[in-house]
C-alpha cells in the first residue's frame, strides 16, 4: 500500500488537535494499528496524552523535538506495535529541520503519516518544519479559528501580556488561552506593523 501524508495546519485554537484526534479515531474504527506522539516540551493539559482546549484526550508518545529518523527507528523497534499503519504528530511546528523528512521516510515504507502544527508562530512568521510538511504532503487542511477583536475567520495567533498584543520574546512559549488570541489579518499586531506605527 502507498504511503501518504497529511498536514493540517492553522492557528491557535482552529480545532487542529480535534481533527488529528478524529483521523486517529477513524483509523482505529477501521481497524488501522495507530501510534499517536507529541514533543516533550508540550506539558500543558497532560504528560502522556494529546489534549485539545476543550478537553478532548488520547494516550500518546513524547519525543524529543530534534529527533530524525536513525533516533525514531530505534525507538520503534521496542514498540509492541512497530508494524503500526498509522502514524500521527500532534504540534509539529515544535519538531526540529529533520522532522519532514523523518515523515518522508515513514511515508516511504508505506505508512499514513498525519502531523498537525500551526504554520505561523506569533510574529506571524513560518514555524519550523511545517513550511516543508505542507509542501510534501498530499493533502492539507488549513483551519481558521474565530477573531476574539471582530468574530471573522481568525488566521494567526497574537501573543498576549497583561491583556495586550506583544511581539518580542522567544519563539516558543508554550501557553493557552492565558497566553494567545486567536486574530484575523486585520486585527493582528505583527513586529513590522508595530515598526510601522511606532514612526507615525
Amino acid at each position: 500500500m502507498a504511503g501518504r501524508l497529511e498536514a493540517v495546519t492553522g492557528c491557535m485554537f482552529s480545532g487542529k488537535t480535534e481533527e488529528l484526534l478524529r483521523r486517529v479515531e477513524r483509523a482505529r474504527i477501521a481497524k488501522k494499528e495507530v501510534l499517536l506522539f507529541k514533543p516533550e516540551l508540550d506539558t500543558r493539559y497532560a504528560v502522556e496524552e494529546v489534549v485539545t482546549h476543550y478537553g478532548r484526550s488520547l494516550p500518546c508518545r513524547r519525543l524529543p523535538t530534534d529527533i530524525s529518523w536513525p533516533e525514531f527507528s530505534q525507538l520503534l523497534t521496542g514498540h509492541p506495535s512497530p508494524v503500526a499503519d498509522v502514524f500521527a504528530f500532534d504540534e509539529a511546528n515544535f519538531f526540529g529541520p529533520a522532522f519532514p523528512d523523518l515523515c518522508e521516510r515513514l511515508v516511504s515504507i508505506g505508512k499514513r503519516v498525519i502531523v498537525a502544527g500551526l504554520d505561523l508562530n506569533f510574529r506571524g512568521e513560518p514555524f519550523g518544519p511545517m513550511p516543508g510538511l505542507l509542501a510534501l504532503a498530499d493533502e492539507t487542511v488549513k483551519l481558521s479559528a474565530v477573531c476574539t477583536v471582530c468574530g471573522e475567520p481568525a488566521t494567526r495567533s497574537q501573543r498576549m501580556v497583561d491583556g495586550k498584543p506583544v511581539v518580542g520574546g522567544p519563539e516558543v512559549l508554550i501557553g493557552g488561552l492565558e497566553s494567545y488570541e486567536p486574530r484575523c489579518r486585520a486585527h493582528f499586531s505583527s513586529p513590522a506593523l508595530q515598526a510601522d506605527r511606532a514612526m507615525t
